[in-house]
C-alpha cells in the first residue's frame, strides 16, 4: 500500500510493516496505525509515521544506542495488551526532540514506544521512573538506571 509521509513523500509499505496502536498514543488517540520508515545514513533512528495522517510523524531511536543502562519494567496490563510472551518479543524506542545542532536533541525516556516484534502490536508507555525524563539530553549526560 502507498502512503503519504512528512518526511519521505509517498512511499509504499507492506501490510506486515504497520504497528497497530490499539489505543492510539497519547495526545492521539484516533491514531492507531503506524510505521517505522528508516533514515537515510542513520543506524538507530527512524521515523514512526502515521499511516493516515502523513503531518503526523515522530523522530524514534533505539534507546540503548545512546543510554545502555536504560531499563525498566512493564506493568502487567501492557504485557497482556501486547501479548508479550518473552523479552525477546520486545523491541523499544523513544520519541527524540530534535535540535539544530543535532548534540541539543533530547529523547523522552519516560515514555518509551513498545512493540511486539511478532505481532506488530504497539503501545506508548508512560513509566513512573523517577530518574528518567521526557527531554533527557542525548549526548554528555548517562541515563540513570
Amino acid at each position: 500500500m502507498n502512503i503519504q509521509t512528512k518526511y519521505h513523500g509517498e512511499v509504499e509499505i507492506a501490510e506486515d510493516m504497520i504497528l497497530t496502536f490499539e489505543k492510539g498514543i497519547p495526545g492521539f488517540p484516533d491514531e492507531k496505525k503506524f510505521t517505522l520508515l528508516p533514515l537515510p545514513d542513520q543506524t538507530f533512528i527512524s521515523v514512526l509515521q502515521s499511516v493516515e495522517t502523513s503531518a503526523l510523524a515522530f523522530v524514534v531511536a533505539d534507546p540503548y544506542s545512546f543510554y545502555e543502562k536504560y531499563d525498566f519494567k512493564l506493568d502487567g496490563n501492557t504485557v497482556e495488551l501486547l501479548d508479550i510472551k518473552g523479552a525477546e518479543d520486545v523491541s523499544a524506542f523513544v520519541i527524540l526532540t530534535v535540535q539544530d545542532p543535532f548534540e541539543a536533541s533530547t529523547a523522552n525516556l519516560q515514555a518509551p514506544v513498545i512493540v511486539n516484534v511478532k505481532t506488530n502490536n504497539a503501545k506508548q508507555v508512560i513509566l513512573n521512573e523517577e530518574n528518567y525524563k521526557t527531554k533527557h539530553p542525548l549526548f554528555g549526560q548517562p541515563a540513570k538506571g
